[in-house]
């Protein structure tokens, strides 16, 4: 018997409430016209669940002092390896300044000061500036609680515990005309159609064995933009953080990250044997990039040079204890309570999967190749190319959330009525997600587990091309287990092991794309590292893969990048500054 479908009618929707989310919101309520219907849907409750609020480091910003946003551009390009949409890579730069004073003089952040009252920014690995924003190190806890309170004092619709889980389409697919959620409180289907929708669901690459987002984090939002036929791009590029905590596979703990403050203030990796290796790797040594010190780190661990748990150790203590315990408050705490002194002692740490540059082919203003869908922050693919610089995410999600709810406020003037969803997909979403309901109940999460361990040995912090066919064929394995996997469906509110496997098949597709993306680079750039193609390859003929949906199987080409600012060799100074970007603002 077809279940019932409780249908709903918005203008605007909004997926996600993380900075993005909650940004965008925000944006579009001052933009659209009088009277327009705005809803957010979010798969937790707002404000206590998503990415952003889990930043440590902070939000990078050129605000003087010698730094300018051409410079910051260029940091950005180059941590890029050149792969990065530079239209958008500028376009986050220079918005970044507009937006940390929004976020300061209209949305009520306070961030950390100098003695003299200006902001403080801090170094971070990667960057020819010190330029990071923040407020100690629980920088994404002060943006998040000051968003969420502008707007939960908004007539905004809050839908929250709302698993979005199938885009849906009008008949000819030319548009689309809304989103298939579940309401977790009560187990039923809800279809919202929308003039426009933003997807803001972050990221979250938990198929790793050790991995920072939360476990709720399981890419739902492009596993639904590949089953839709739309275009991701980047999708090899997984971003290891060097330093997640490493207290052990007891605790969730493990994978937490430990922020880049730490390497930038000074710290130092030590390998089991106490000595300091990075600048075996790299003449920076641990102030280089995220993919290179992840990959000193790795190098170590397969060397055995490691600590008990089997990762290396970061040491602060010839910092000075107090001098640590002042400066990262959050993160000595997060320490002590695994038994671990951050100020004074060594911590063991692991690189940890912890952002995902890959994501939807999307325009400078958001817009994806489906009319009524916009993608922004973690879900959107282009603005870091191969290699997101720390303190970047956060300005990300900021600048381009509050771009898409400009866009999209202005777009709904020109649309007319709401659109008729394809029945046909709808029944069809609705179909995969009670699948497991068909099955003989069994446990998950061991087969979560064995993602985990196939994608962190095959498909991680360096790879080969033998090693990821191997990988998919695990990932194969997997997935046709879950299919066979089925969950108790007697009551569907707040049913966690049904959430569980939808977790679970949304990261074994994306877990697939991975690997396929990564096959398609025959070279090594930026997070992704080819021990059988080490060199990266003519920067001038640097190129960008993209997937799409065909029938059941998944197509990868190539696509040249498109130099519009800058090219390899080249550097910007304030006067080749885009002149037709920075009109566009």
């Amino acid at each position: 018997m077809k279940p019932q479908i409780d249908r709903h009618d918005t203008d605007i929707l909004i997926l996600g409430t993380g900075g993005a989310g909650l940004f965008a919101a925000l944006h579009a309520q001052q933009s659209a016209p009088e009277g327009t219907r705005i809803t957010i849907a979010v798969k937790g409750l707002i404000g206590k669940c998503g990415c952003t609020r889990m930043v440590q480091g902070g939000y990078n910003v050129a605000l003087g002092n010698g730094d300018t946003v051409e410079r910051h551009f260029m940091d950005t390009i180059r941590g890029g390896k050149w792969l990065p949409n530079q239209d958008m890579a500028w376009r986050l730069c220079e918005q970044a300044v507009v937006r940390i004073h929004e976020l300061e003089n209209e949305i009520g952040c306070f961030f950390d000061r100098n003695p003299d009252g200006t902001i403080h920014q801090k170094a971070f690995a990667g960057q020819t500036a010190d330029r990071t924003v923040h407020k100690g190190d629980l920088t994404g806890i002060e943006i998040i609680s000051r968003l969420m309170e502008q707007v939960l004092a908004r007539p905004v619709e809050k839908l929250q515990e709302h698993r979005a889980i199938g885009l849906v389409p009008t008949k000819d697919g030319s548009a689309l005309a809304g989103v298939l959620m579940i309401d977790m409180r009560t187990g039923r289907f809800r279809f919202v159609r929308a003039k426009t929708v933003l997807m803001a669901t972050g990221g979250g690459p938990t198929m790793y064995k050790y991995h920072t987002p939360s476990g709720d984090k399981t890419m739902d939002g492009l596993a639904m933009a590949l089953r839709v036929g739309l275009p991701l791009r980047d999708m090899e590029m997984v971003q290891f953080h060097p330093t997640g905590l490493l207290a052990g596979d007891h605790t969730r703990m493990t994978g937490t990250v430990l922020e880049e403050g730490l390497r930038g203030a000074g710290g130092q990796l030590l390998n089991g044997a106490g000595n300091r290796f990075m600048f075996d790797y790299d003449a920076k040594g641990e102030r280089a990039t995220r993919d290179v010190v992840s990959r000193g780190i790795y190098a170590e661990m397969r060397k055995s040079n490691v600590s008990p748990n089997g990762g290396v150790f970061i040491s602060m203590a010839h910092l000075g204890p107090e001098m640590v315990a002042e400066k990262f408050k959050g993160m000595v705490k997060r320490c002590a309570d695994c038994g671990f002194d951050l100020a004074g002692g060594k911590v063991e740490v692991v690189p940890t999967a912890h952002y995902f540059m890959g994501g939807v082919v999307v325009d400078v203003d958001t817009r994806t190749a489906m009319e009524g869908l916009y993608v922004a922050g973690e879900d959107a693919g282009g603005a870091h190319g191969s290699n997101r610089l720390g303190g970047n995410g956060v300005a990300n999600s900021t600048v381009y959330g509050g771009i898409a709810g400009d866009v999209m406020g202005a777009d709904i003037r020109r649309m007319g009525a709401l659109r008729d969803p394809d029945e046909a997909v709808l029944d069809a979403e609705i179909a995969r997600a009670l699948h497991p309901l068909t099955r003989k109940p069994d446990l998950v999460q061991p087969l979560r587990n064995r993602l985990q361990e196939v994608m962190w040995d095959d498909v991680g912090v360096m790879r080969t091309g033998r090693g990821m066919e191997r990988g998919l064929d695990g990932i194969a394995q997997v997935s046709d287990a879950l299919m066979e996997t089925g969950v108790a469906g007697d009551d569907l509110a707040f049913n966690l092991t049904w959430h569980d496997w939808l977790n679970l098949r949304s990261l074994c597709d994306i877990s697939e794309v991975i690997a396929l993306a990564g096959l398609a680079r025959e070279n090594s750039r930026g997070a992704h590292f080819r021990e059988d193609f080490p060199e990266p390859g003519d920067l001038d003929a640097s190129y960008f893969t993209v997937a799409r949906k065909a029938g059941e199987r998944v197509d990868v080409s190539r696509e040249q990048v498109q130099f519009t600012i800058v090219r390899p060799g080249e550097t910007i100074l304030p006067e080749d500054a885009p002149e037709t970007l920075v009109a566009a603002q």
